[in-house]
C-alpha cells in the first residue's frame, strides 16, 4: 500500500487529537456547572471596513462612553438628606417616580425603623407609578418607594425583590450607616441640593 500525502496525513492527524475533546464536551463531564460553555474564541483580526469590537455587517453602539480615568456625569437630581442633623449628598433617579418626589422637596419626614433593613415613612398623596417597573430589588444605599403602603424608603440593608418597590435613587454610604445605627425613629430631611 503507498504513502498517504502528506496533507491527508495531516488531516487524519488533527481529526483523531480533536474526536477525544468533542466526547469531552458532549458529555458535560469535568467541574462545569450543567449548561454552561467552556468555548472560548480567538481574538481575531477586524474584517477591513468595520470597527474594531463590531461584528462586520453590524453598526457600532452610538452610546458615548467616557474617557478613561473620568467619571461620567450622572443623571438626576442631587440632593441632601439631613438625618438628625448630620448632612448626607444623595442623587435622586431620572425616572417619573424620582421627578415626582423631586417636585415636593423639601420633605421633613419621621422615618421608623421596619425589619432592620429599612426605615419608612407614610408620603401623601402617592408618588406615581406610570413608566415604572411592577417591582424592583433595591441595594442598601437607595431610596425607593413602596406603592402598596404608600412609603417612601431609606434602605440600609438587603431586601431582596419586592413588587410595588420602585428605585428612587441613592445615597452617600455614610447614611447607609447613620441609618443602621441609629435609633429606631428618626427625623429626615430631604432637599435638592443647593437648595
Amino acid at each position: 500500500m503507498p504513502a498517504p500525502s502528506r496533507p491527508l496525513a495531516a488531516a487524519a492527524v488533527v481529526a483523531v487529537c480533536a474526536l477525544p475533546l468533542t466526547g469531552c464536551a458532549a458529555a458535560g463531564g469535568g467541574d462545569r456547572a450543567p449548561g454552561r460553555s467552556t468555548t472560548v474564541a480567538a481574538p481575531q483580526d477586524p474584517t477591513p471596513g468595520t470597527t474594531p469590537g463590531t461584528t462586520p455587517g453590524t453598526t457600532p453602539d452610538p452610546t458615548p462612553r467616557p474617557a478613561p480615568g473620568t467619571t461620567p456625569a450622572a443623571a438626576g437630581t442631587p440632593v441632601v438628606l439631613t438625618i438628625d442633623g448630620t448632612p448626607v449628598p444623595g442623587l435622586l433617579r431620572d425616572n417619573p417616580a424620582a421627578r415626582d418626589l423631586a417636585s415636593r422637596l423639601p420633605l421633613t419626614l419621621t422615618f421608623a425603623d421596619f425589619d432592620g433593613v429599612e426605615k419608612i415613612a407614610a408620603l401623601d398623596p402617592p408618588l406615581t407609578m406610570a413608566g415604572m417597573p411592577a417591582g424592583d430589588d433595591p441595594a442598601p444605599g437607595e431610596i425607593g418607594w413602596y406603592a402598596p403602603s404608600g412609603d417612601l424608603v431609606l434602605y440600609y440593608g438587603d431586601v431582596g425583590y419586592w413588587t410595588g418597590i420602585a428605585r428612587l435613587g441613592t445615597v452617600d454610604d455614610a447614611a447607609t450607616d447613620l441609618l443602621a445605627a441609629g435609633p429606631r425613629d428618626v427625623t429626615v430631611t430631604l432637599a435638592a441640593a443647593g437648595g
